[in-house]
């Protein structure tokens, strides 16, 4: 069943999700902002198994059993830390009727909710993930070598698969687009791809060749020296802001901007 959520909210906005008895939401750790006293709170370092119930395999054959969880287990943590996401999930479970927990994400910007039927996976770029019912799977995806090189922010994807409600948030406003409805292909700044689904392709591309104008590209451009394409027939969200560039303005209003005229290519990044 659809997970009953609310984002409210505008420039931070927040998902309120309205819990059935004995039904469980998990968010990534940092995610959480309040909860009602009959929700309990658990916090793993395994994932969901996608059953529905939130719950841990015990994992029948005894002892083989526990160990194959445990590696399974190491096996999602050490992902998880190769990604740099959080090492644990948060578990909310009603107990005894209805519950009420609140989620956000950790910049400004909008929260989207997406329905997964099973039929296909959503892909999202690392912290969007907020929260999720039990039914939905979480997972870390590695672009390939040359993509995730040139393409930085788009080397490790979470990946949501399963059926159910997961709710991703983003910076300043989000855009819907189809690629089919521009030609099959779009170009866009490696920053502001939110999310997108399974059967879109995703990868990075050269500004330009190495020449006068694809260095004035990426010295003068402020993109650096890549773009990320989305091709295909699906559903992307993209967002307004990114991080590279509300990190820039801050060290500007704190009067320590180091990017100067040149733009993308010499910027320095924050953090």
């Amino acid at each position: 069943m659809t997970l009953q959520q609310e984002i409210v909210g505008n420039a931070m906005q927040m998902a309120v999700v309205n819990l059935r008895p004995g039904q469980t939401v998990y968010c990534e750790a940092g995610k959480f902002l309040f909860k009602t006293v009959n929700v309990t709170m658990e916090t793993r370092l395994s994932g969901p198994s996608g059953n529905g119930g939130g719950q841990q395999q015990g994992g029948g054959g005894g002892m083989g059993g526990m160990l194959r969880q445990a590696m399974g287990t190491a096996m999602q943590v050490g992902q998880r830390m190769l990604a740099g996401e959080s090492l644990a999930f948060q578990y909310f479970t009603s107990q005894g009727g209805e519950g009420t927990v609140g989620f956000a994400g950790v910049l400004p910007g909008e929260m989207r909710a997406l329905e997964l039927d099973g039929t296909r996976a959503w892909f999202a770029e690392k912290d969007a993930f907020v929260a999720a019912e039990s039914t939905v799977d979480f997972g870390i995806a590695f672009q390939g070598g040359r993509t995730g090189m040139s393409g930085g922010e788009g080397f490790v994807l979470e990946k949501f698969t399963g059926h159910g409600t997961v709710i991703i948030a983003g910076a300043g406003n989000f855009i819907d687009l189809n690629p089919a409805d521009f030609g099959g292909r779009i170009e866009v700044d490696t920053g502001c791809v939110v999310a997108f689904e399974e059967g879109i392709q995703y990868g990075v591309q050269r500004i330009g060749g190495l020449n006068r104008q694809g260095m004035m590209n990426a010295v003068f451009g402020g993109e650096g020296l890549s773009l990320a394409t989305l091709e295909g027939n699906g559903r992307v969200i993209l967002q307004s802001l990114t991080i590279e560039s509300l990190a820039n303005a801050l060290k500007k209003a704190q009067g320590g901007d180091k990017q100067g005229p040149t733009g993308g290519l010499f910027s320095t990044h924050a953090g």
